[in-house]
């Protein structure tokens, strides 16, 4: 385990540590948020962080990379992505999924530069994200309490324990040059944040409660992803899930 994946899990043990600890502390919580309060107190801080930090360094990313230099960085990044991805497919047993994503990176590889530019999409190979919370889910490891880690932001309590295998598993971190990786990790946050400039704001003006907004979203959303958008009419969240 390399030093960053140490102070990852430095950092999420004493959220798990004090998500226990306040699971009985919210009366009339909804059942999928048992740890509203101090899910509420860490939104709070991650918004703060946010707008004095991470919007304002998105906003600058915009303004002074051109947009063609984006998109070859985003596909890039994502060319390094579909690797992890690959992986978790064949971890499903998703034969054609696996095969196809292969295909992806072959082609993208080879015939886009590195991955700059995305043939592999115009060849009609759809990119599948996939990650190692999924595939927990996909055996039927039930998602447990919502949970908003610092920085992180929206989360579960399995796609929390599944966070030091997802960052194991990207390549991102497997260069050996420390520079190379902090900024490439740095680039990512930079070109995920730019990409939600226009909806967060949206959401921020538009939604009564912002938490619950982005709580309801985020769990619908990881909900269709376990089941590669075909969830069950009726998801009872307090049983396994099943492949």
């Amino acid at each position: 385990m390399n030093h960053f994946m140490r102070r990852i899990c430095a950092l999420l043990a004493p959220c798990i540590v004090l998500a226990l600890q306040a699971c009985a502390s919210v009366p009339n919580a909804d059942a999928r948020d048992p740890w509203e309060s101090m899910n509420r107190r860490i939104y709070s801080f991650n918004d703060v962080l946010d707008n004095v930090a991470i919007k304002p360094a998105a906003e600058a990313y915009v303004n002074v990379v051109p947009s063609p230099v984006r998109k070859g960085i985003h596909n890039f990044l994502g060319n390094l992505g579909d690797v992890w991805s690959m992986v978790n497919s064949a971890l499903q047993l998703k034969g054609q999924a696996t095969v196809e994503t292969l295909m992806r990176i072959q082609v993208n590889t080879f015939l886009g530069l590195g991955g700059v530019l995305d043939v592999a999409t115009e060849m009609r190979l759809d990119k599948r994200k996939e990650d190692f919370g999924q595939t927990l889910g996909y055996w039927g490891v039930k998602p447990g309490p919502y949970v908003v880690l610092p920085v992180f932001g929206p989360s579960t309590l399995r796609d929390t324990l599944a966070i030091p295998v997802n960052i194991k598993g990207d390549l991102v971190q497997q260069f050996n040059d420390p520079s190379s990786r902090n900024a490439l990790s740095a680039t990512r946050v930079m070109d995920a944040r730019s990409g939600l400039l226009q909806t967060l704001d949206v959401i921020k003006a538009a939604a009564l409660d912002p938490y619950t907004f982005v709580r309801d979203g985020y769990l619908q959303k990881r909900e269709s992803d376990v089941y590669d958008g075909n969830p069950p009419a009726i998801f009872d969240y307090t049983e396994s899930e099943t492949p």
